[in-house]
């Protein structure tokens, strides 16, 4: 009996381990396969960019016209400002249907009155579309899956002031429901040419005080969402700031950062201080970091890159070595009449360790520093170590000018000017005259990279358009 029983719990056993095995056999799920979604390579060449060796851009779209900053949505949409004057319809959005990298549906929008050439600002933050025209800040509601904003753009901040000289409002947000926005000054040194009629000396004089420091050349700090603020409802942040076309926050630090325009015509306004060629090496344009405030000087100083200090202007008894106390000084000096035009902190891992938390600058290119060549016309990354920039500032894409040298602005096939990054790290680049886009990303080893790969990129600034003009005039 007991062998008989032995002999049925062997093969219940037996049964039950070959009934587990096929049962795991016959249930086990198929693999599903890896689905990869195409990759866009870049264009063979760059799309006509220069860049450091590991690099490659796509041309997004080659020619919408005209156009100022960009923004790019988590899903790869892009929307883009347009330079349009008059008329409605004064944004764009790009989006790209096949996963090629390239824009195949372009949809105008923008139910808002177009009121100049300078409207400039496209902002992505919360939710929401933040765009300006001259006059105005607008935002509009971003909804999942959808291209176009939904709704009517709230008015945020009216400009009450007649129409000037840059004019545009840049937008900036502090994550705390703060909004910056820049009021820049039509000037270059709030001259005033009855002041100079009569002056044996010829020297142009400047307003003082400045009448335009109480509603220009500054900052202010809005809220973010409360519609229907003018100037007087928002808190002057900053003073002293000629034009900023580029600002941006940067949460490494919790800190507002511009670039700002430095201004022009010093042997101009003063031939007896300064030479042609002093004119075309000076001022310095500024980088600079903001606290809430900070007077940067404009329109009494300018800051001096050779002596790294702020000095009188010569409109209001200067002479190129009088030096000005007082004023709040940038943490970094950037190449006269560059025109920067925009301002990126990075925040990605598809670039290469060293580019995370640096500055990325759109330098717009100069009009006026003849008789030498027009400089600028790239854009430049500037190194942080330890939450501050070095001091040096890299070539980090060149080759939109399509010429070696740039007599006059005219000559440049393309301006950088605005700068976005994408939600997987790539770096979106736009320009202002016929409105090209470009998409770039890090093809190599990130973690291989090395300063060899800059190698070619600092050789760049030999070209008369980067580099500083020989002492001859």
């Amino acid at each position: 009996m007991l062998k008989y029983l032995m002999l049925i719990f062997l093969s219940v056993s037996l049964l039950s381990c070959k009934n587990d095995k096929t049962t795991t056999e016959k249930d086990k799920k198929p693999e599903t396969p890896v689905v990869t979604m195409k990759q866009p390579k870049p264009d063979p060449d760059n799309g006509g960019l220069i860049l450091p060796d590991g690099f490659g851009a796509l041309v997004v779209i080659d020619s919408l016209g005209p156009s100022r900053h960009i923004a790019v949505n988590t899903n790869g949409d892009v929307y883009v400002k347009l330079r349009t004057e008059e008329g409605r319809n004064g944004n764009i959005a790009l989006r790209d249907t096949d996963n090629d990298g390239k824009a195949d549906i372009l949809q105008r929008f923008g139910d808002y009155p177009n009121d100049g050439r300078f409207a400039t600002e496209m902002r992505i933050h919360k939710g929401y579309l933040y765009f300006s025209s001259e006059h105005v800040v607008y935002r509009q509601k971003l909804a999942e899956n959808e291209l176009i904003p939904i709704g009517k753009p709230e008015v945020l901040v009216t400009d009450i002031y007649p129409m000037r000289w840059h004019n545009s409002k840049v937008l900036a947000f502090d994550n705390k429901g703060g909004m910056y926005v820049t009021f820049s000054a039509p000037t270059n040194a709030c001259e005033d040419y009855r002041l100079t009629t009569g002056d044996k000396s010829g020297i142009v004089r400047g307003q003082y005080p400045c009448e335009q420091l109480e509603i220009l050349g500054g900052i202010w700090k809005f809220d973010e969402a409360r519609p229907n603020q003018f100037q007087k409802d928002g808190i002057r942040y900053a003073t002293g700031v000629r034009s900023v076309v580029g600002m941006a926050w940067n949460e490494q630090d919790s800190s507002l950062y511009a670039v700002n325009h430095g201004r022009d015509y010093l042997h101009n306004h003063a031939p007896q201080y300064f030479s042609k060629w002093e004119d075309a090496v000076l001022p310095a344009e500024e980088f600079m970091k903001i606290k809430e405030g900070d007077d940067f000087g404009w329109p009494y100083t300018y800051y001096d890159p050779f002596r790294n200090k702020r000095m009188l202007a010569p409109e209001y008894g200067g002479d190129g070595k009088k030096e000005a106390k007082g004023y709040t000084d940038p943490i970094m000096a950037l190449p006269a009449h560059f025109a920067p035009n925009d301002l990126l902190f990075y925040k990605g891992d598809q670039f290469p360790e060293r580019y995370k938390h640096g500055a990325f600058i759109a330098f717009h290119g100069s009009v006026n520093r003849t008789p030498y060549p027009q400089a600028g016309y790239i854009v430049a990354f500037l190194p942080f170590q330890n939450g501050k920039p070095t001091g040096e500032w890299e070539v980090f894409a060149d080759g939109f000018t399509g010429v070696d040298t740039v007599v006059k602005m005219q000559d440049a096939k393309h301006r950088p000017m605005g700068l976005a990054e994408g939600a997987d790290g790539a770096l979106y680049i736009s320009e202002s005259k016929q409105g090209k886009i470009w998409c770039i990303k890090y093809m190599g080893d990130r973690a291989a990279f090395s300063k060899e790969q800059l190698l070619g990129m600092e050789e760049r600034k030999s070209r008369s358009y980067i580099k500083m003009p020989e002492k001859s005039l």
